[in-house]
């Protein structure tokens, strides 16, 4: 449900980033393509999936492959999301924390994260409500660089309504 939300985002001619995680893939492999879409990613899934769509034009990014996600990391795949911009990043998360932000098991993987918030105008986060109050190893960024959540019906309210105050877009699914 989260993934299919998540592909309502979608506009012509949009130039998106799919970031890594469970959540991301499952958003690409729900993903109906829209016209001119375009889409970097750092997951050797995602570009998989994807690339069995004609319609879509793939970017993967290169560099380190990390084996526990399939997903490439690094200062290759850092200095090649320096050259692009884009109108949207979709970003799994291993935890988000009303104070700290959001976070990935990963050090690496976090700071490709941040190259990709920066080269990106909008960020939604593809995350269950499990993940909400959790930290992960590695901080990607503050709650201010966060422009939408799509999450599930567990989200304690209180956590809801903290999101909204801080001008975050929330989708419940």
């Amino acid at each position: 449900r989260i993934a299919i939300a998540a592909g309502l985002n979608l506009e012509p001619f949009d130039s998106i980033i799919i970031a890594s995680g469970t959540s991301v893939i499952e958003f690409s492999r729900h993903l109906k393509p829209v016209e001119g879409l375009t889409v970097l990613t750092a997951s050797l899934n995602t570009a998989l999936i994807l690339s069995e769509n004609p319609n879509i034009d793939i970017i993967q990014l290169g560099g380190i492959v990390r084996r526990s996600s399939s997903s490439v990391v690094g200062p290759i795949s850092e200095k090649m999301l320096a050259e692009f911009t884009f109108t949207k990043l979709f970003l799994g998360v291993d935890g988000i924390d009303l104070d700290y932000g959001l976070t990935t098991t990963n050090s690496m993987e976090a700071s490709l994260n941040k190259e990709m918030i920066k080269a990106a105008q909008r960020i939604i986060v593809l995350a269950d409500s499990s993940k909400f109050g959790r930290k992960g190893f590695g901080r990607i960024c503050g709650l201010e660089d966060v422009d939408h959540i799509i999450t599930d019906t567990g989200i304690d309210e209180k956590i809801k309504d903290r999101l909204l105050e801080l001008g975050i877009e929330v989708t419940i699914v």
